[in-house]
C-alpha cells in the first residue's frame, strides 16, 4: 500500500511540472525570439501575448516545488543543496524576465528599452537551457554518496548529455512559444512568424532525433521501465504521434490545431521522461545502489494521504484559475495606452 501512495505522487508531482513545462514553456519560447523582430511596435505585441498570462504560468512551478519538498524531501535536499549554483542562476534568470516584462515599457528611450528586451530574451533562453540541463543530470546520473549526498561539484553538471537536452528543450520552447504567437497575432507579423514555426519545427526535430539517438546510446537506463512492462511503449508511441502531427496541423493551417499538438508533444515527453526514470528520482552514477528512488525518499505514508486531500481540494481551483485566465484574455493581441 505504502508503494501506492509513493506512485500516486510521483505521478502527482511530475504532472505539476508538466503543467509548467507547457504553461510557461511557450512564454519561454516568446522571450527566447524575442530579439528576432526589430520594431518597438512587434516586440510589444510579442510581450502583451504573454502579459496577462506569464506569472500566472509560474505558479505551476512554485507548486510543483512545493509538492517535492513535502512529498520527497530527501530529493528537494539532495538536488537544491548539489544544484545550488545551476538553481540560483536559473532565478536570476526568471527573475530579470519578470522585472523586464514590467519595466521594458516604463521609458521611451531606444537604449532603456533595448537593454531590457535583451534583458528579457537572453534569461529566457539561460531559463530553457537551465531546465534543460537540470533534467539531462537527472536522466544521465549524478554521483551520490551512501548518505545521498551529492558528490560531485559544479562544473560536473555541464556534461555533453545534459547540454543537448537544455539546447533540445529550448528548441521545443522556441517552437511551441512561435505557434502560440501565429494565434495571438495577425496581418504581416502573423505572416512572418508562420516561416518562424516551420524553422523552430526544423530546429526541434534535429535536436529530438539526436537527444534520443544519444538517449539510446548513452543512457540505457531509462529504458528499463518500458523493457520490464512493454504495455508502457504506448507512451513514446503517443510522444512520436504527437510531435508528428505538429507539421501536419501547419501545413493545413489549423494554428490551434498545432498548439494542442505542441502542448501534447511537451506533456508525453515529460511523461515519457518520467517512465525512464521511474523508480528513481535521482539515479546515481556510477554508484545505482545510492540513487534515490519512490521508497527511500518518500515522506511517511500518512503525510502522502493528507497531502491527497489537499491536492484533491487546491488542484481544481488552480486548474479553474488557469483555464479562467486563458479565457479572459483569449483572442489577438491589440495595443493600447495600457498595453506594456
Amino acid at each position: 500500500m505504502n508503494n501506492f501512495w509513493q506512485t500516486l505522487w510521483f505521478i502527482l508531482v511530475g504532472a505539476l511540472f508538466s503543467g509548467y513545462a507547457v504553461l510557461d514553456g511557450f512564454d519561454l519560447g516568446v522571450g527566447a525570439l524575442h530579439l528576432f523582430v526589430r520594431k518597438d511596435g512587434e516586440r510589444r505585441v510579442f510581450l502583451n501575448a504573454i502579459g496577462p498570462i506569464w506569472d500566472g504560468n509560474e505558479v505551476w512551478l512554485v507548486t510543483g516545488g512545493g509538492a517535492l519538498f513535502a512529498a520527497f524531501p530527501e530529493v528537494y535536499a539532495t538536488v537544491f543543496s548539489g544544484f545550488y549554483l545551476a538553481f540560483m542562476l536559473l532565478l536570476v534568470a526568471l527573475l530579470f524576465r519578470a522585472v523586464a516584462i514590467e519595466f521594458r515599457s516604463k521609458q521611451r528611450m531606444k537604449g532603456w528599452r533595448n537593454f531590457w528586451d535583451t534583458s528579457f530574451s537572453v534569461s529566457s533562453i539561460a531559463s530553457s537551457l537551465l531546465i534543460g540541463v537540470a533534467l539531462g543530470n537527472i536522466a544521465w546520473g549524478i554521483p551520490l554518496a551512501p548518505d545521498h549526498e551529492y558528490a560531485g561539484d559544479f562544473l560536473r553538471i555541464w556534461k555533453p548529455y545534459p547540454l543537448l537536452l537544455g539546447v533540445t528543450t529550448l528548441s521545443l520552447f522556441m517552437m511551441h512559444g512561435s505557434i502560440y504567437l501565429v494565434l495571438k497575432t495577425e496581418g504581416p507579423l502573423q505572416e512572418k512568424l508562420k516561416g518562424w514555426v516551420r524553422h523552430t519545427m526544423v530546429f526541434f526535430i534535429l535536436c529530438y532525433a539526436f537527444t534520443t539517438l544519444a538517449t539510446l546510446l548513452f543512457v540505457p537506463h531509462m529504458l528499463a521501465t518500458i523493457q520490464k512492462y512493454p504495455e508502457l511503449f504506448v507512451v513514446p508511441a503517443l510522444s512520436v504521434l504527437s510531435i508528428a502531427n505538429i507539421p501536419r496541423n501547419v501545413s493545413r493551417g489549423r494554428g490551434f490545431g498545432a498548439f494542442l499538438s505542441s502542448a501534447a508533444a511537451l506533456a508525453t515527453l515529460m511523461a515519457l521522461f518520467g517512465v525512464g526514470m521511474y523508480p528513481n528520482l535521482v539515479y546515481s552514477t556510477p554508484s545505482p545502489e545510492n540513487s534515490l528512488t519512490i521508497s527511500n525518499a518518500a515522506s511517511s505514508p500518512k503525510t502522502l494521504q493528507i497531502m491527497t486531500v489537499i491536492a484533491a481540494i487546491g488542484m481544481p481551483l488552480v486548474v479553474s484559475y488557469t483555464a479562467s485566465v486563458y479565457w479572459i484574455f483569449r483572442g489577438k493581441v491589440k495595443l493600447d495606452a495600457h498595453s506594456y
